[in-house]
C-alpha cells in the first residue's frame, strides 16, 4: 500500500463545493430528453447524520423508498470489458446509478471512474482491494479505506484525499465490525447496504439472473438492489431489467450526497 502520508487532504469548504457541485449534476441528469424512457423518477439527497447505515439485509433501517421505487447500485468497478455496457444501457433509458469502486480498478481506469460521474452517476467506495475487514486490525482496516477512498478521490478530482466528496461506503461482503461502524459514522460517512440482491456473484445466464431478479423485487416491492457491473451476465441483463421497471410501472431513484448543512429526510 502506497505511503498515505503523501495525500492531500480537501479543506471542508472544498468538500462542500464538490458535493453540491455533484448534486447538480445529478439533478440535470435526472432530466430525460427522450420520451418513452424508464427515467429517473426523483433524486435522494442522503446525509450521514440522517442516515449512518441503510439497508435491510445488514441493518434495521433503510432509505424512505415509496412503493415500486428502487435505487440501482453495483459494486467491484470499473472494468473495461463490463462497465460501459452497464453505463450504455442506463444511458439507454436515461436512469442513474450508484457506482461503489474498488480503489485498485479506479487506479487501472480513471477514465472510466470519470465516465461514470461524467454520465451523471454517483460514486461511492468499496476499499482498496475488497478484503474482508473484519479480519484485519483496525488501523489495516482503516488504511484499506482510506486507500480507496485516496485512490477513487484522485481518478475523479485529481487530489488523493481520503475526505470523499460522496460519503457513500459499501463493505466487501457487507462484512463489518462495530469498531469500524463506528468509526466511519464519527467521519460522516453513510454506509450502505442493500434491501436485496440478484446473487450475481454465481454464473449464470442473463435469463436466470432477470428471473430471480425479478421474483426478489415483486417480493419486496421497492429497496436498494445490489448488482455487480463486473459481471458480464449482469451486464447483458440490465436492458431487459430496466425494460421491466419501465413496462410495470417502477420508478428509479437517484442517490446523491446531501449538501453539508441544508440536509433532511426526503427527496430534492
Amino acid at each position: 500500500m502506497e505511503n498515505m502520508s503523501r495525500q492531500r487532504w480537501l479543506p471542508p469548504a472544498i468538500g462542500a463545493v464538490l458535493a453540491a457541485l455533484t448534486l447538480a449534476t445529478a439533478a440535470q441528469a435526472a432530466n430525460c430528453p427522450r420520451e418513452g424512457t424508464l427515467g429517473t423518477s426523483r433524486i435522494l439527497a442522503v446525509a450521514p447524520n440522517v442516515y449512518p447505515r441503510v439497508g435491510l439485509k445488514s441493518f434495521p433501517e433503510t432509505l424512505p423508498l415509496h412503493d415500486h421505487e428502487v435505487v440501482l447500485t453495483f459494486d467491484d468497478g470499473p472494468s473495461p470489458l463490463t462497465t460501459p455496457k452497464v453505463l450504455a444501457a442506463l444511458a439507454n433509458e436515461c436512469v442513474r446509478a450508484t457506482f461503489f469502486l474498488i480503489g485498485e480498478h479506479s487506479v487501472d481506469h480513471p477514465d472510466l471512474v470519470r465516465r461514470i460521474a461524467a454520465e451523471g452517476n454517483t460514486v461511492g467506495h468499496h476499499t482498496w482491494n475488497h478484503p474482508s475487514l473484519p479480519k484485519l486490525s483496525l488501523s489495516e482496516a482503516t488504511d484499506e479505506i482510506d486507500h480507496g477512498i485516496a485512490v477513487d478521490e484522485m481518478a475523479l478530482h485529481g487530489v488523493a484525499t481520503t475526505t470523499p466528496s460522496t460519503p457513500f461506503f459499501r463493505f466487501p461482503n457487507f462484512e463489518s465490525s462495530p469498531a469500524l461502524l463506528d468509526l466511519l459514522q464519527s467521519r460522516e460517512i453513510s454506509v450502505f447496504g442493500a434491501d436485496f440482491w440478484v446473487s450475481d456473484w454465481i454464473r449464470m445466464t442473463p435469463d436466470q439472473e432477470l428471473k430471480l431478479l425479478i421474483g426478489r423485487l415483486k417480493n419486496a416491492r421497492k429497496g436498494i438492489i445490489l448488482m455487480h457491473d463486473t459481471k458480464p451476465w449482469t451486464a447483458a441483463m440490465l436492458p431487459a431489467f430496466l425494460r421491466y421497471l419501465r413496462n410495470n410501472d417502477y420508478h428509479v431513484v437517484h442517490l446523491v450526497p446531501a449538501v453539508p448543512d441544508v440536509a433532511v429526510k426526503g427527496e430534492l
